[in-house]
């Protein structure tokens, strides 16, 4: 696919008006990181056939390290791109400064604010005057309160904004961060704004997020994000936290009867007051 047709949202056959993130479950999945198109078209095939409409992936990597892989830029998002119009889904990427927003939005759906930009008014200022969704994660130590008052930022010009709850730094070194599965709870009736949970950032343990999963469910959440990748052991930013692609097909599965659950126990659970954030 030449360039020029990566960047038009318009060949990915599936508009973000088709997937409404206040109605439903959705799961968001992806490598942390796009390393290659192999890498990414892979992964895309694979979460595509389970049924996963939104693809994501970090072409700018924030990383402690200045040493660490730093993602590959303009050319991540053109393959982010390429397999999500190929296999007929939405993405969402990591913006990191005022700078990159026009080119991260020539590329994708949604725009991602990571947990470190969280409180970079700034950047949130520059996201509320353009049209693309903001899908906004909590800072890694911001309360309730913080994390909505920064999504104000962009809700002073956006409307489109989803709520990310990721995990706050904690004592305990038994997972990455403190999942606050009750902040979930408190950010839907604080919120008419759709909440997602990361999973895989708040945990760094594939092995105990299937059981999460389910719980997201359970809570009212309206998705997940997780990170799976073709071939974690070589994977070169967050290998240890992502799902191989044959357990993210079990997860999925597994995840079906619970859906159906909520859906018929509480049928106005999947569809919360407001706008859809990707109308």
């Amino acid at each position: 696919m030449a360039l020029a047709s990566a960047k038009k949202q318009s060949t990915h056959g599936l508009s973000v008006k088709d997937v409404n993130l206040n109605q439903g479950f959705h799961v968001i999945a992806g490598p942390c990181s796009v390393e290659s198109a192999e890498q990414i078209h892979t992964a895309a095939a694979h979460l595509a056939g389970l049924g996963v409409r939104i693809l994501r992936g970090g072409a700018f990597k924030p990383r402690t390290s200045p040493h660490s892989f730093q993602g590959l830029a303009e050319e991540g998002l053109r393959l982010l791109a390429q397999a999500a119009a190929k296999h007929g889904m939405l993405t969402v990427s990591e913006v990191m400064d005022t700078e990159t927003i026009g080119l991260v939005g020539d590329y994708v759906d949604i725009l991602q604010v990571g947990a470190r930009n969280m409180q970079n008014f700034s950047l949130l200022k520059r996201l509320a005057r353009q049209p693309k969704p903001v899908l906004l994660k909590r800072g890694m130590a911001a309360t309730i309160e913080e994390f909505l008052h920064a999504a104000d930022y962009v809700l002073e010009g956006n409307q489109r904004v989803i709520l990310c709850e990721r995990g706050v730094r904690s004592f305990d070194n038994l997972t990455r961060n403190m999942l606050d599965l009750a902040g979930v709870v408190l950010l839907r009736r604080m919120s008419a704004l759709p909440v997602i949970v990361d999973l895989s950032h708040s945990t760094g343990r594939p092995d105990i997020v299937p059981a999460l999963a389910r719980a997201c469910v359970a809570l009212g959440a309206e998705g997940i994000m997780v990170e799976v990748h073709p071939d974690p052991e070589h994977a070169l930013c967050d290998g240890a936290q992502a799902m191989p692609l044959h357990d993210a097909a079990r997860m999925i599965a597994d995840l079906e009867p619970w859906i159906e659950l909520r859906r018929r126990l509480e049928p106005e659970s999947l569809v919360a007051a407001g706008n859809g954030a990707l109308e």
